[in-house]
């Protein structure tokens, strides 16, 4: 008989609160207007997110998964018994799942997320079908050092966990943070477990950020949609189209709104102009080599130990061990 899954204690970490309003107003100041990509998940962001990882353009989804269904025993195997799993970003997922599912004796799952809310469901969740597994949920800004709680079983050693191709949407200089923060959590003896997206043609790239079916273009417009609706701005959706084109330079998918006529918009008190043509710039995906996310993973204090890809080298899950 399955036990029934302990009482969840939720640890909250002191966080600068961010004035939302002020950072959008920030970005739209500047000489390329510029949005958080925090901003798409509302309610119905995150479900047409939810839609773009089913779409057959969208490689990143379904290829990760592919790849821990065929290398998960080797996945556990090199995380060993006892070991503190600590996913930057809650999740409830089929991922998720799948390693806890095959943990040997895991110490504790720590879902680390600055979402209270999104946390505590999928934590809930999880919990009630891993009855065994002691469940920490800790409410922090995962980009800043944070507290971890202590499990009933001291863990051998902590593992981070940052699964999805999200490392990709930081800059350079703030992917290198991030890392610096997960090697801090992960403690001496401590392990990364990531997945990063791989360069590939810029046609597949390209594809995968600008489907046929206009799902993207929807997600990237609900943006737009959710200022209006929360911060009382007056973007006409209409007058914008989705852009998605890779930048050869630096690397990276960007996603953009263009403005189709000369139009002023009023948020927050202040008025923005857009001439027409004009792009307003919404998320950067960077594609790595496996050269190159070696190098940055080496500047933060984490050797490359093993890499996973699928057969047509589109993605890679990497197990770095700290330095």
């Amino acid at each position: 008989m399955a036990q029934d899954a302990p009482p969840l204690e939720l640890t909250e970490q002191d966080a600068t609160v961010t004035d939302d309003l002020a950072e959008i107003l920030e970005g739209l100041s500047r000489p390329q207007k510029t949005l958080s990509p925090k901003f798409f998940y509302d309610e119905k962001g995150s479900s047409l997110f939810e839609q773009i990882t089913e779409l057959p353009e969208y490689y990143p989804t379904q290829t990760e998964l592919s790849i821990m269904q065929d290398k998960v025993h080797e996945m556990v195997a090199l995380i060993g018994a006892e070991a503190s799993l600590i996913e930057f970003g809650s999740g409830s997922s089929l991922k998720i799942r799948l390693l806890l599912e095959h943990m040997i004796r895991p110490a504790a799952y720590v879902p680390v997320d600055i979402s209270k809310e999104h946390l505590l469901a999928s934590a809930e969740s999880l919990a009630a079908d891993f009855p065994n597994i002691e469940i920490l949920p800790v409410a922090a800004d995962f980009t800043q050092p944070f507290a971890l709680p202590n499990p009933v079983i001291s863990p051998v050693r902590n593992i981070i966990y940052f699964p999805g191709s999200t490392i990709g949407n930081f800059s350079p200089e703030d992917a290198k943070s991030l890392l610096e923060v997960m090697h801090q959590e992960a403690g001496e003896g401590g392990a990364l477990l990531i997945g990063v997206d791989l360069q590939k043609s810029v046609e597949v790239l390209e594809r995968a950020y600008d489907d046929s079916a206009g799902i993207t273009a929807s997600f990237n417009l609900n943006l737009l949609q959710r200022l209006n609706n929360e911060f009382g701005a007056n973007f006409d959706i209409d007058a914008f189209e989705h852009v998605a084109h890779y930048n050869s330079t630096k690397s990276r998918i960007e996603m953009h709104l263009k403005s189709l006529k000369a139009q002023t918009v009023t948020i927050g008190g202040r008025r923005f102009e857009f001439a027409a043509g004009e792009l307003l710039h919404t998320e950067n995906s960077h594609k790595y080599t496996l050269a190159s996310f070696s190098k940055l993973a080496s500047s933060a204090g984490f050797t490359v130990h093993t890499v996973w890809m699928d057969e047509r080298e589109y993605f890679s899950i990497q197990y770095c061990v700290r330095d």
